[in-house]
This record gives structure tokens, C-alpha cells and sequence, in this order.
């Protein structure tokens, strides 16, 4: 049992640990590939030594020194052939001293330029994200698959092909700047929309929401507005991220059950982050105006817009969903999105009653993409919920439980199915509220 929490505390500490790991391997040795290959070296390391040893105080600097030392045998072995290899080797042995924490830190984001790396434009935009978001937001190719609502198998191969590209290109190591980090720029905000995306709603496993990535994305965001405090896209995404990451403490319960929105305590959203999402979105606005009459505000920004109506209302009933619904409206003309439609649905049907909701969503019902996504039967629950259609909801939330790999959600799911029914009582936060909290 105490190897199994163990091992558990480890696969903990690799998913917080391994983004900075391999990001600061990636400026060490100069390689994607390799500083992924020396990163899961140490991570193996630590699974057979730390069951016996214990988990070292700074695990990961002990991580980084592990990985250092791999790679620098991996240089050595190369020497006799590499010249470049042997002064890498030497190089990267002089940053191992008795400092277990040496070489963790650097006077540059080493994340943020990893991200800028992997969106090389040697790679397509598609691959360029699913890279970024693999070696960068550390998430799974399940996971990534289910946020672009593609194969995993499809996920995978992008990995593999992204990776060979970079390498067959020669790609430099280095943060782009001037107009290259201005090329890259929309596949970065991309990614870190998508890692945000991950720690608010989890796809998968035991846990509602991963707010460390959430924390993570917000990070990273307001890095991006120092580097560009001008750009309105970069300002309307931090204030979307801000906005929204107010509400991550009012979103579970002590035992991490999902509450939506209708039975949030909304005294519990986090007024300081509120502050900063409106504060960043109004500086997107002034940026907007400034550009001129013909430029028209992009998607973060219009999805900030959208954040700041439910972060300045009092109530759900306060909220103003008509507003909501034709932000939704032109940022599904801007997109093109299908999960755009299937929010402005619910919009709909608070701000016109679930009718109109649901003729929206009868619009949607053949759409490829949205085939297999769980939050449309969820969605069509709630309003049939609404019109008192209980056996029809309950049937539209069973459906969504059989289609979700997230446990906490498939259990509010399954719970909203007995409510609807009349099988089980109101369970108060399970119950009400948009089925997108």
C-alpha cells in the first residue's frame, strides 16, 4: 500500500514537474526529441529508486540532475564522432554542482519558449498545437484527441510526425522574435486556450477540473501581455482566463462534486481575479477602437465579453442572456465552431426559453463534429429538464453519462438522470444550473 501512494505521489509530481523539465532540457540540449528522452530517463530513475528512498525534498531538481546526467552520458558516448557533442557534454557538466537545484532556474520563460519552438513553421498549424500541447501542457494524446474531437490514433501520428519534422528541419532551438513570434503567436494563444480548456473541465479521470493547468494557462497568459501588452487577442485571452478561473473554488464541493452554475456561491468567485479579467478585457477594448473602425474584435476577446456578463451579474436570473446569446452568435460567425452553436443554445434557452433552445440544437443534431460529444445530450437534458419533459431529460442524461470519460461528470450525470426521473430527490448543487458551467 505505502509503495502504491508512492508511486502515486510520483506520477503527482512528474505531472507538475514535466513541463519545466523537458522546457529547460529543450534550451540545454538544444533538441526536442532528446530532452523528452532524457526527461522520461529520470522520471523511470525516480520510479525505482524514491519506493525506497523516498521522495528526495526538491524532486524536481532532483529530476533536472538526473536528466543532465543522462544526457551528458549520451554526449560522452558521442564524443569520439561529434565534436559539438563533447562541448555540449562539457558544457552541461559544468551546470551539476552541489546545488541540487542548479541549472532549474532561468532568467527567461522556459516554457513560454518552448511553446514558441514547437510552433515552428515547419509544421502545420494542426501539428504545431498538438505538439505544444503534448510536450508543453503535458496532457495525453486522449486528451488532446478529445479536445479537437478527433482519433487518438490521428493525435498520436502527429506527435510522431511533428517531432521527425523538427528534427528533418533542423529547427533552431531559440525563441523566435519580431515578426516570427508574431507569425507563431495565434498557435501559442491557441494552445494555451486548449491547456486552460483541460484544467476547467477535465476530459478524463476522477477530478472535475485540474486547476493546476488552469493556473498554469492564466501564467502563461499574463507573460504573453507583458510581451505584447498592445494585442488585443493576447489581452482578451488572459481576461477569459482570468475571468473564468475566478469561479474554479465555487465549482466543486469539499469532496470535489460538481456544482453549476445555478448553485454557485458566487460570494466565493475570486474578486481579485474578477478584477484583473474586466481590467484586461477593457485594455483589449481600447486596443480594438485604436486599431480603427474596420477592425472587429477577434474570438478571445468576444469569449471575455461573454466571461465579464456572467462574473458582473448577481444571479443567473440577473445575468443578461440575450447579450450572451448574440455574443455567441457573432463569435460562431467569426469561428465557424459547432461548440460555439451548442453554448449559444444555451444562451437560447435561458434568455428565450428552452423552445428556443432546442430548435437550435435540432440545427445541429447532423453535424460530424459534434457526433459522440457529450455535452449535446446534456445540453437537450437540461432544457427538456426545464419544460417538465422528465423521462425525455433523464434519457438525454444517460446518454451523456455513456458518452463522457470524466468520473466526476459522468456521475452528476447519471445522478441528474434519477432527479429528472423522479427516482431521487433533488440533491440541491447536483441539480440545476446550464449543463457548460
Amino acid at each position: 500500500m505505502a509503495e502504491q501512494a508512492t508511486r502515486a505521489a510520483i506520477e503527482a509530481i512528474w505531472r507538475l514537474e514535466s513541463t519545466r523539465l523537458i522546457a529547460a532540457l529543450v534550451r540545454i540540449v538544444r533538441d526536442v526529441g532528446f530532452a523528452e528522452d532524457v526527461a522520461q530517463d529520470a522520471i523511470v530513475a525516480a520510479l525505482a529508486q524514491w519506493p525506497a528512498s523516498g521522495i528526495p525534498d526538491n524532486p524536481g531538481a532532483w529530476l533536472m540532475t538526473t536528466a543532465k546526467r543522462r544526457a551528458i552520458d549520451v554526449f560522452r558516448a558521442r564524443a569520439r564522432h561529434d565534436q559539438a557533442a563533447a562541448r555540449l557534454a562539457h558544457d552541461l557538466a559544468e551546470t551539476i554542482d552541489d546545488d541540487p537545484a542548479a541549472g532549474i532556474d532561468h532568467v527567461e520563460d522556459d516554457v513560454l519558449r518552448l511553446m514558441f519552438i514547437c510552433c515552428h513553421p515547419a509544421l502545420t498549424s494542426e501539428a504545431q498545437t498538438t505538439l505544444t500541447l503534448k510536450l508543453v501542457a503535458g496532457l495525453s494524446t486522449r486528451e488532446i484527441a478529445r479536445a479537437y474531437l478527433a482519433p487518438e490514433a490521428t493525435v498520436a501520428q502527429r506527435v510522431s510526425r511533428a517531432k521527425r519534422t523538427l528534427a528533418e528541419a533542423g529547427a533552431a532551438i531559440e525563441e523566435p522574435s519580431g515578426s516570427e513570434r508574431a507569425e507563431r503567436l495565434g498557435t501559442v494563444l491557441a494552445v494555451v486556450y486548449l491547456l486552460f480548456n483541460e484544467g476547467y473541465s477535465a476530459t478524463e479521470g476522477d477530478d472535475w477540473m485540474r486547476p493546476a493547468l488552469c493556473d498554469e494557462a492564466v501564467r502563461l497568459g499574463r507573460i504573453l501581455t507583458a510581451l505584447m501588452p498592445g494585442d488585443p487577442e493576447v489581452l482578451g485571452l488572459s481576461a477569459l482566463m482570468e475571468l473564468q478561473s475566478s469561479r474554479l473554488a465555487a465549482r466543486a464541493d469539499a469532496d470535489g462534486e460538481p456544482i453549476l452554475l445555478d448553485a454557485q456561491d458566487r460570494t466565493r468567485w475570486d474578486a481579485t481575479r474578477i478584477r484583473r479579467g474586466l481590467d484586461a478585457l477593457a485594455r483589449a477594448e481600447v486596443s480594438v477602437v485604436a486599431a480603427g473602425p474596420d477592425t472587429e474584435p477577434g474570438p478571445y476577446l468576444l469569449q471575455a465579453s461573454i466571461a465579464a456578463e456572467h462574473a458582473r451579474a448577481a444571479s443567473v436570473d440577473d445575468t443578461d442572456w440575450g447579450r450572451i446569446a448574440a455574443l455567441y452568435e457573432l463569435l460562431g460567425r467569426r469561428t465557424g465552431s459547432p461548440v460555439v452553436e451548442l453554448n449559444r443554445a444555451v444562451a437560447l434557452g435561458r434568455a428565450r426559453g428552452p423552445e428556443a433552445g432546442l430548435a437550435l440544437l435540432d440545427q445541429l443534431a447532423d453535424l460530424a463534429a459534434l457526433r459522440g460529444y457529450h455535452l449535446v445530450p446534456s445540453v437537450r437534458g437540461d432544457l427538456y429538464e426545464r419544460l417538465g419533459r422528465g423521462e425525455e431529460a433523464a434519457a438525454e442524461f444517460e446518454r451523456a453519462a455513456a458518452m463522457t470519460t470524466n468520473a466526476r461528470e459522468r456521475a452528476l450525470l447519471a445522478r441528474r438522470a434519477r432527479v429528472a426521473r423522479g427516482d431521487a430527490p433533488e440533491l440541491g448543487h447536483g441539480r440545476t444550473g446550464p449543463a457548460t458551467p
